[in-house]
């Protein structure tokens, strides 16, 4: 299930990434950061009384310039606004109503998406300043919200607005069918539209262009004899040092919305450049959305090749993905069709394995088992003992170890752990989250 977006827009400096940061911060206790290639913080999954939300934060609108990067932070302002689910229109207290905050409320009506109005630098205690209600005049419905993006005052209600006018889940993604919903990710020009299109041209699937949700413009739905499938191709995303414009940041953002809606993320690699730090960047998207995922090493016609240069590559594949070993490497050319054929098994057999539920008996045996051969790490005296383990949740597959003391549970030891099942019951394709949890104590 998509999460509603929430876009932060206004004029410059009116207190927008200050608003963004006072959100995701830990005071409020309301926000996991999302790990992946936009560590620059242009989003972030929150939470608000239990409702989940992802914040967008965007460059200031700036309606009348001619100056070259105030018109692609106003564009990507634009496309925040097309994407978001509800807006929070910032102004300024300090400056009053200014010209273009009426220009910017303007753009915003033409959106008709659902607007929130806070006004910031409100940040004395009580009564807002007189400067307040002048913003009663832009006719926003619900009227402004006094807010201190420094200090945090007024946030709540704002929060409550937003949530007041998102979407009702099955608005978001009504669509819950036997569907198997695959995202294309990886850099421009890796091959994501052409395998796509290999497989809508030359197999004679069944195929209908479906309209996706404002995040994605075009998912396409396949069926064949393998099953039923909706391909979600997303922009390539680009290296920072190659971004021009802040419009790129916002392939990113639709790349992470498609591995959201996305059962599998197929992870496209360029086969004459390897595997880049750009792919680990990407990759993570999918890793750290808990999303079973193939690497797919495209455009593999082009690589001259000796005996072991397959097996070399996909060594090389998981070298530069060391997080990603669980995945399978595919070897394919878009071109020519080489083993396009293999990638519906494969998508079916990682889906499987990401919903795999183990009872808590059979677990029991394979981790008693596994710490008879290695026992527990001890230190200063103390050894770590394991009660018993039980699986909580799937997708990825979630799995609660309880033992005495969870600071002696060593990352080491939980790797091992992991090997353990995915020795025993495979998990090719997904990975495996382990909870530790010692008596007493909340969840590490």
């Amino acid at each position: 299930m998509s999460k509603p977006i929430v876009a932060i827009v206004g004029r410059p400096n009116v207190g927008k990434s200050t608003l963004f940061n006072k959100l995701t911060g830990k005071r409020l206790a309301i926000v996991e950061d999302t790990p992946g290639v936009t560590r620059d913080r242009i989003y972030c999954d929150a939470e608000w009384c239990g409702k989940q939300l992802l914040l967008v934060d965007t460059g200031g609108i700036e309606p009348k310039t001619d100056d070259a990067m105030l018109r692609h932070m106003r564009r990507q302002a634009e496309i925040a606004i097309e994407t978001a689910d509800v807006i929070i229109f910032m102004c300024d207290v300090t400056t009053g109503l200014t010209a273009d905050d009426r220009e910017v409320s303007s753009m915003l009506r033409k959106s008709t998406k659902p607007i929130v109005l806070a006004v910031n630098k409100c940040d004395r205690i009580g009564e807002p300043p007189l400067e307040f209600y002048e913003f009663y005049e832009l006719g926003i419905d619900g009227g402004p919200i006094a807010v201190s993006s420094a200090h945090g005052s007024g946030t709540g209600d704002l929060l409550d607005r937003v949530l007041e006018l998102c979407p009702e889940e099955e608005d978001i993604d009504s669509e819950e069918d036997d569907t198997i919903k695959v995202a294309f990710i990886g850099k421009p020009n890796a091959g994501k539209s052409s395998i796509i299109n290999r497989y809508l041209g030359e197999e004679r699937l069944i195929v209908s262009d479906i309209a996706g949700t404002t995040r994605d413009s075009i998912d396409t739905y396949v069926e064949n004899e393998f099953g039923k499938y909706t391909f979600i191709d997303t922009a390539g995303i680009r290296r920072q040092s190659k971004i021009n414009s802040k419009i790129e940041h916002y392939s990113v953002l639709r790349a992470k919305l498609a591995v959201d809606r996305a059962d599998v993320c197929v992870i496209m690699v360029d086969a004459t450049e390897g595997v880049t730090e750009q792919d680990s960047k990407i990759a993570g998207i999918a890793h750290d959305a808990g999303k079973p995922s193939i690497i797919c090493i495209n455009k593999w016609d082009l690589v001259e090749k000796e005996n072991g240069t397959a097996e070399k590559f996909v060594l090389d594949a998981y070298d530069a993905l060391p997080f990603m070993t669980y995945a399978p490497v595919l070897l394919i050319s878009a071109k020519t069709g080489q083993r396009t054929g293999k990638l519906f098994e494969l998508i079916n057999s990682v889906r499987e394995n990401s919903v795999m539920r183990i009872t808590t008996g059979v677990l029991n045996d394979v981790l008693n088992e596994a710490t008879t051969r290695v026992q527990p790490p001890s230190d200063k005296g103390k050894r770590l003992k394991i009660y018993y383990m039980t699986q909580n949740s799937i997708v990825p597959p979630t799995f609660v170890i309880f033992c005495n003391n969870a600071e002696l549970f060593h990352f080491s030891y939980q790797r091992y752990i992991e090997n353990q099942l995915r020795e025993v019951f495979g998990f090719k394709g997904t990975p495996i989250k382990l909870i530790i949890r010692a008596k007493g104590d909340a969840e590490v």
